[in-house]
């Protein structure tokens, strides 16, 4: 994935204890996306806004807040998470790789 024309915040953004680092891209013609890494573990996160997880490199699974359902998610791959809601994200073995799209 390319992102031409975008202007990339320096600043990381950590989250539990480093194990989740993203930087914030900002594209010419407005849009907010923030690419980074996941390290092996599970990790819940809340949402404002509407949200696509393009998986790039290394694999996950998640569960959307109000279900049970784990769906497994391979680079490639992509999922949705509603705005105003959360999903749990849990990596094993390697590194998962992701862009975040705020939708």
């Amino acid at each position: 994935m390319e992102f031409p024309n975008v202007t990339a915040l320096a600043q990381a953004n950590v989250y539990f204890d480093g194990k989740v680092i993203s930087h914030t891209l900002l594209t010419a013609s407005g849009e907010k996306k923030t690419l980074g890494v996941i390290l092996p573990g599970s990790y819940h996160f809340g949402t404002d806004a509407p949200e696509r997880m393009d998986i790039v490199a290394g694999s996950c699974s998640h569960v959307l807040d109000g279900t049970e359902s784990s769906i497994a998610t391979t680079a490639g791959s992509a999922f949705e998470v509603p705005g105003k809601s959360g999903f749990t994200i849990t990596v094993e073995g390697e590194p998962c790789h992701y862009v975040c799209s705020f939708l």
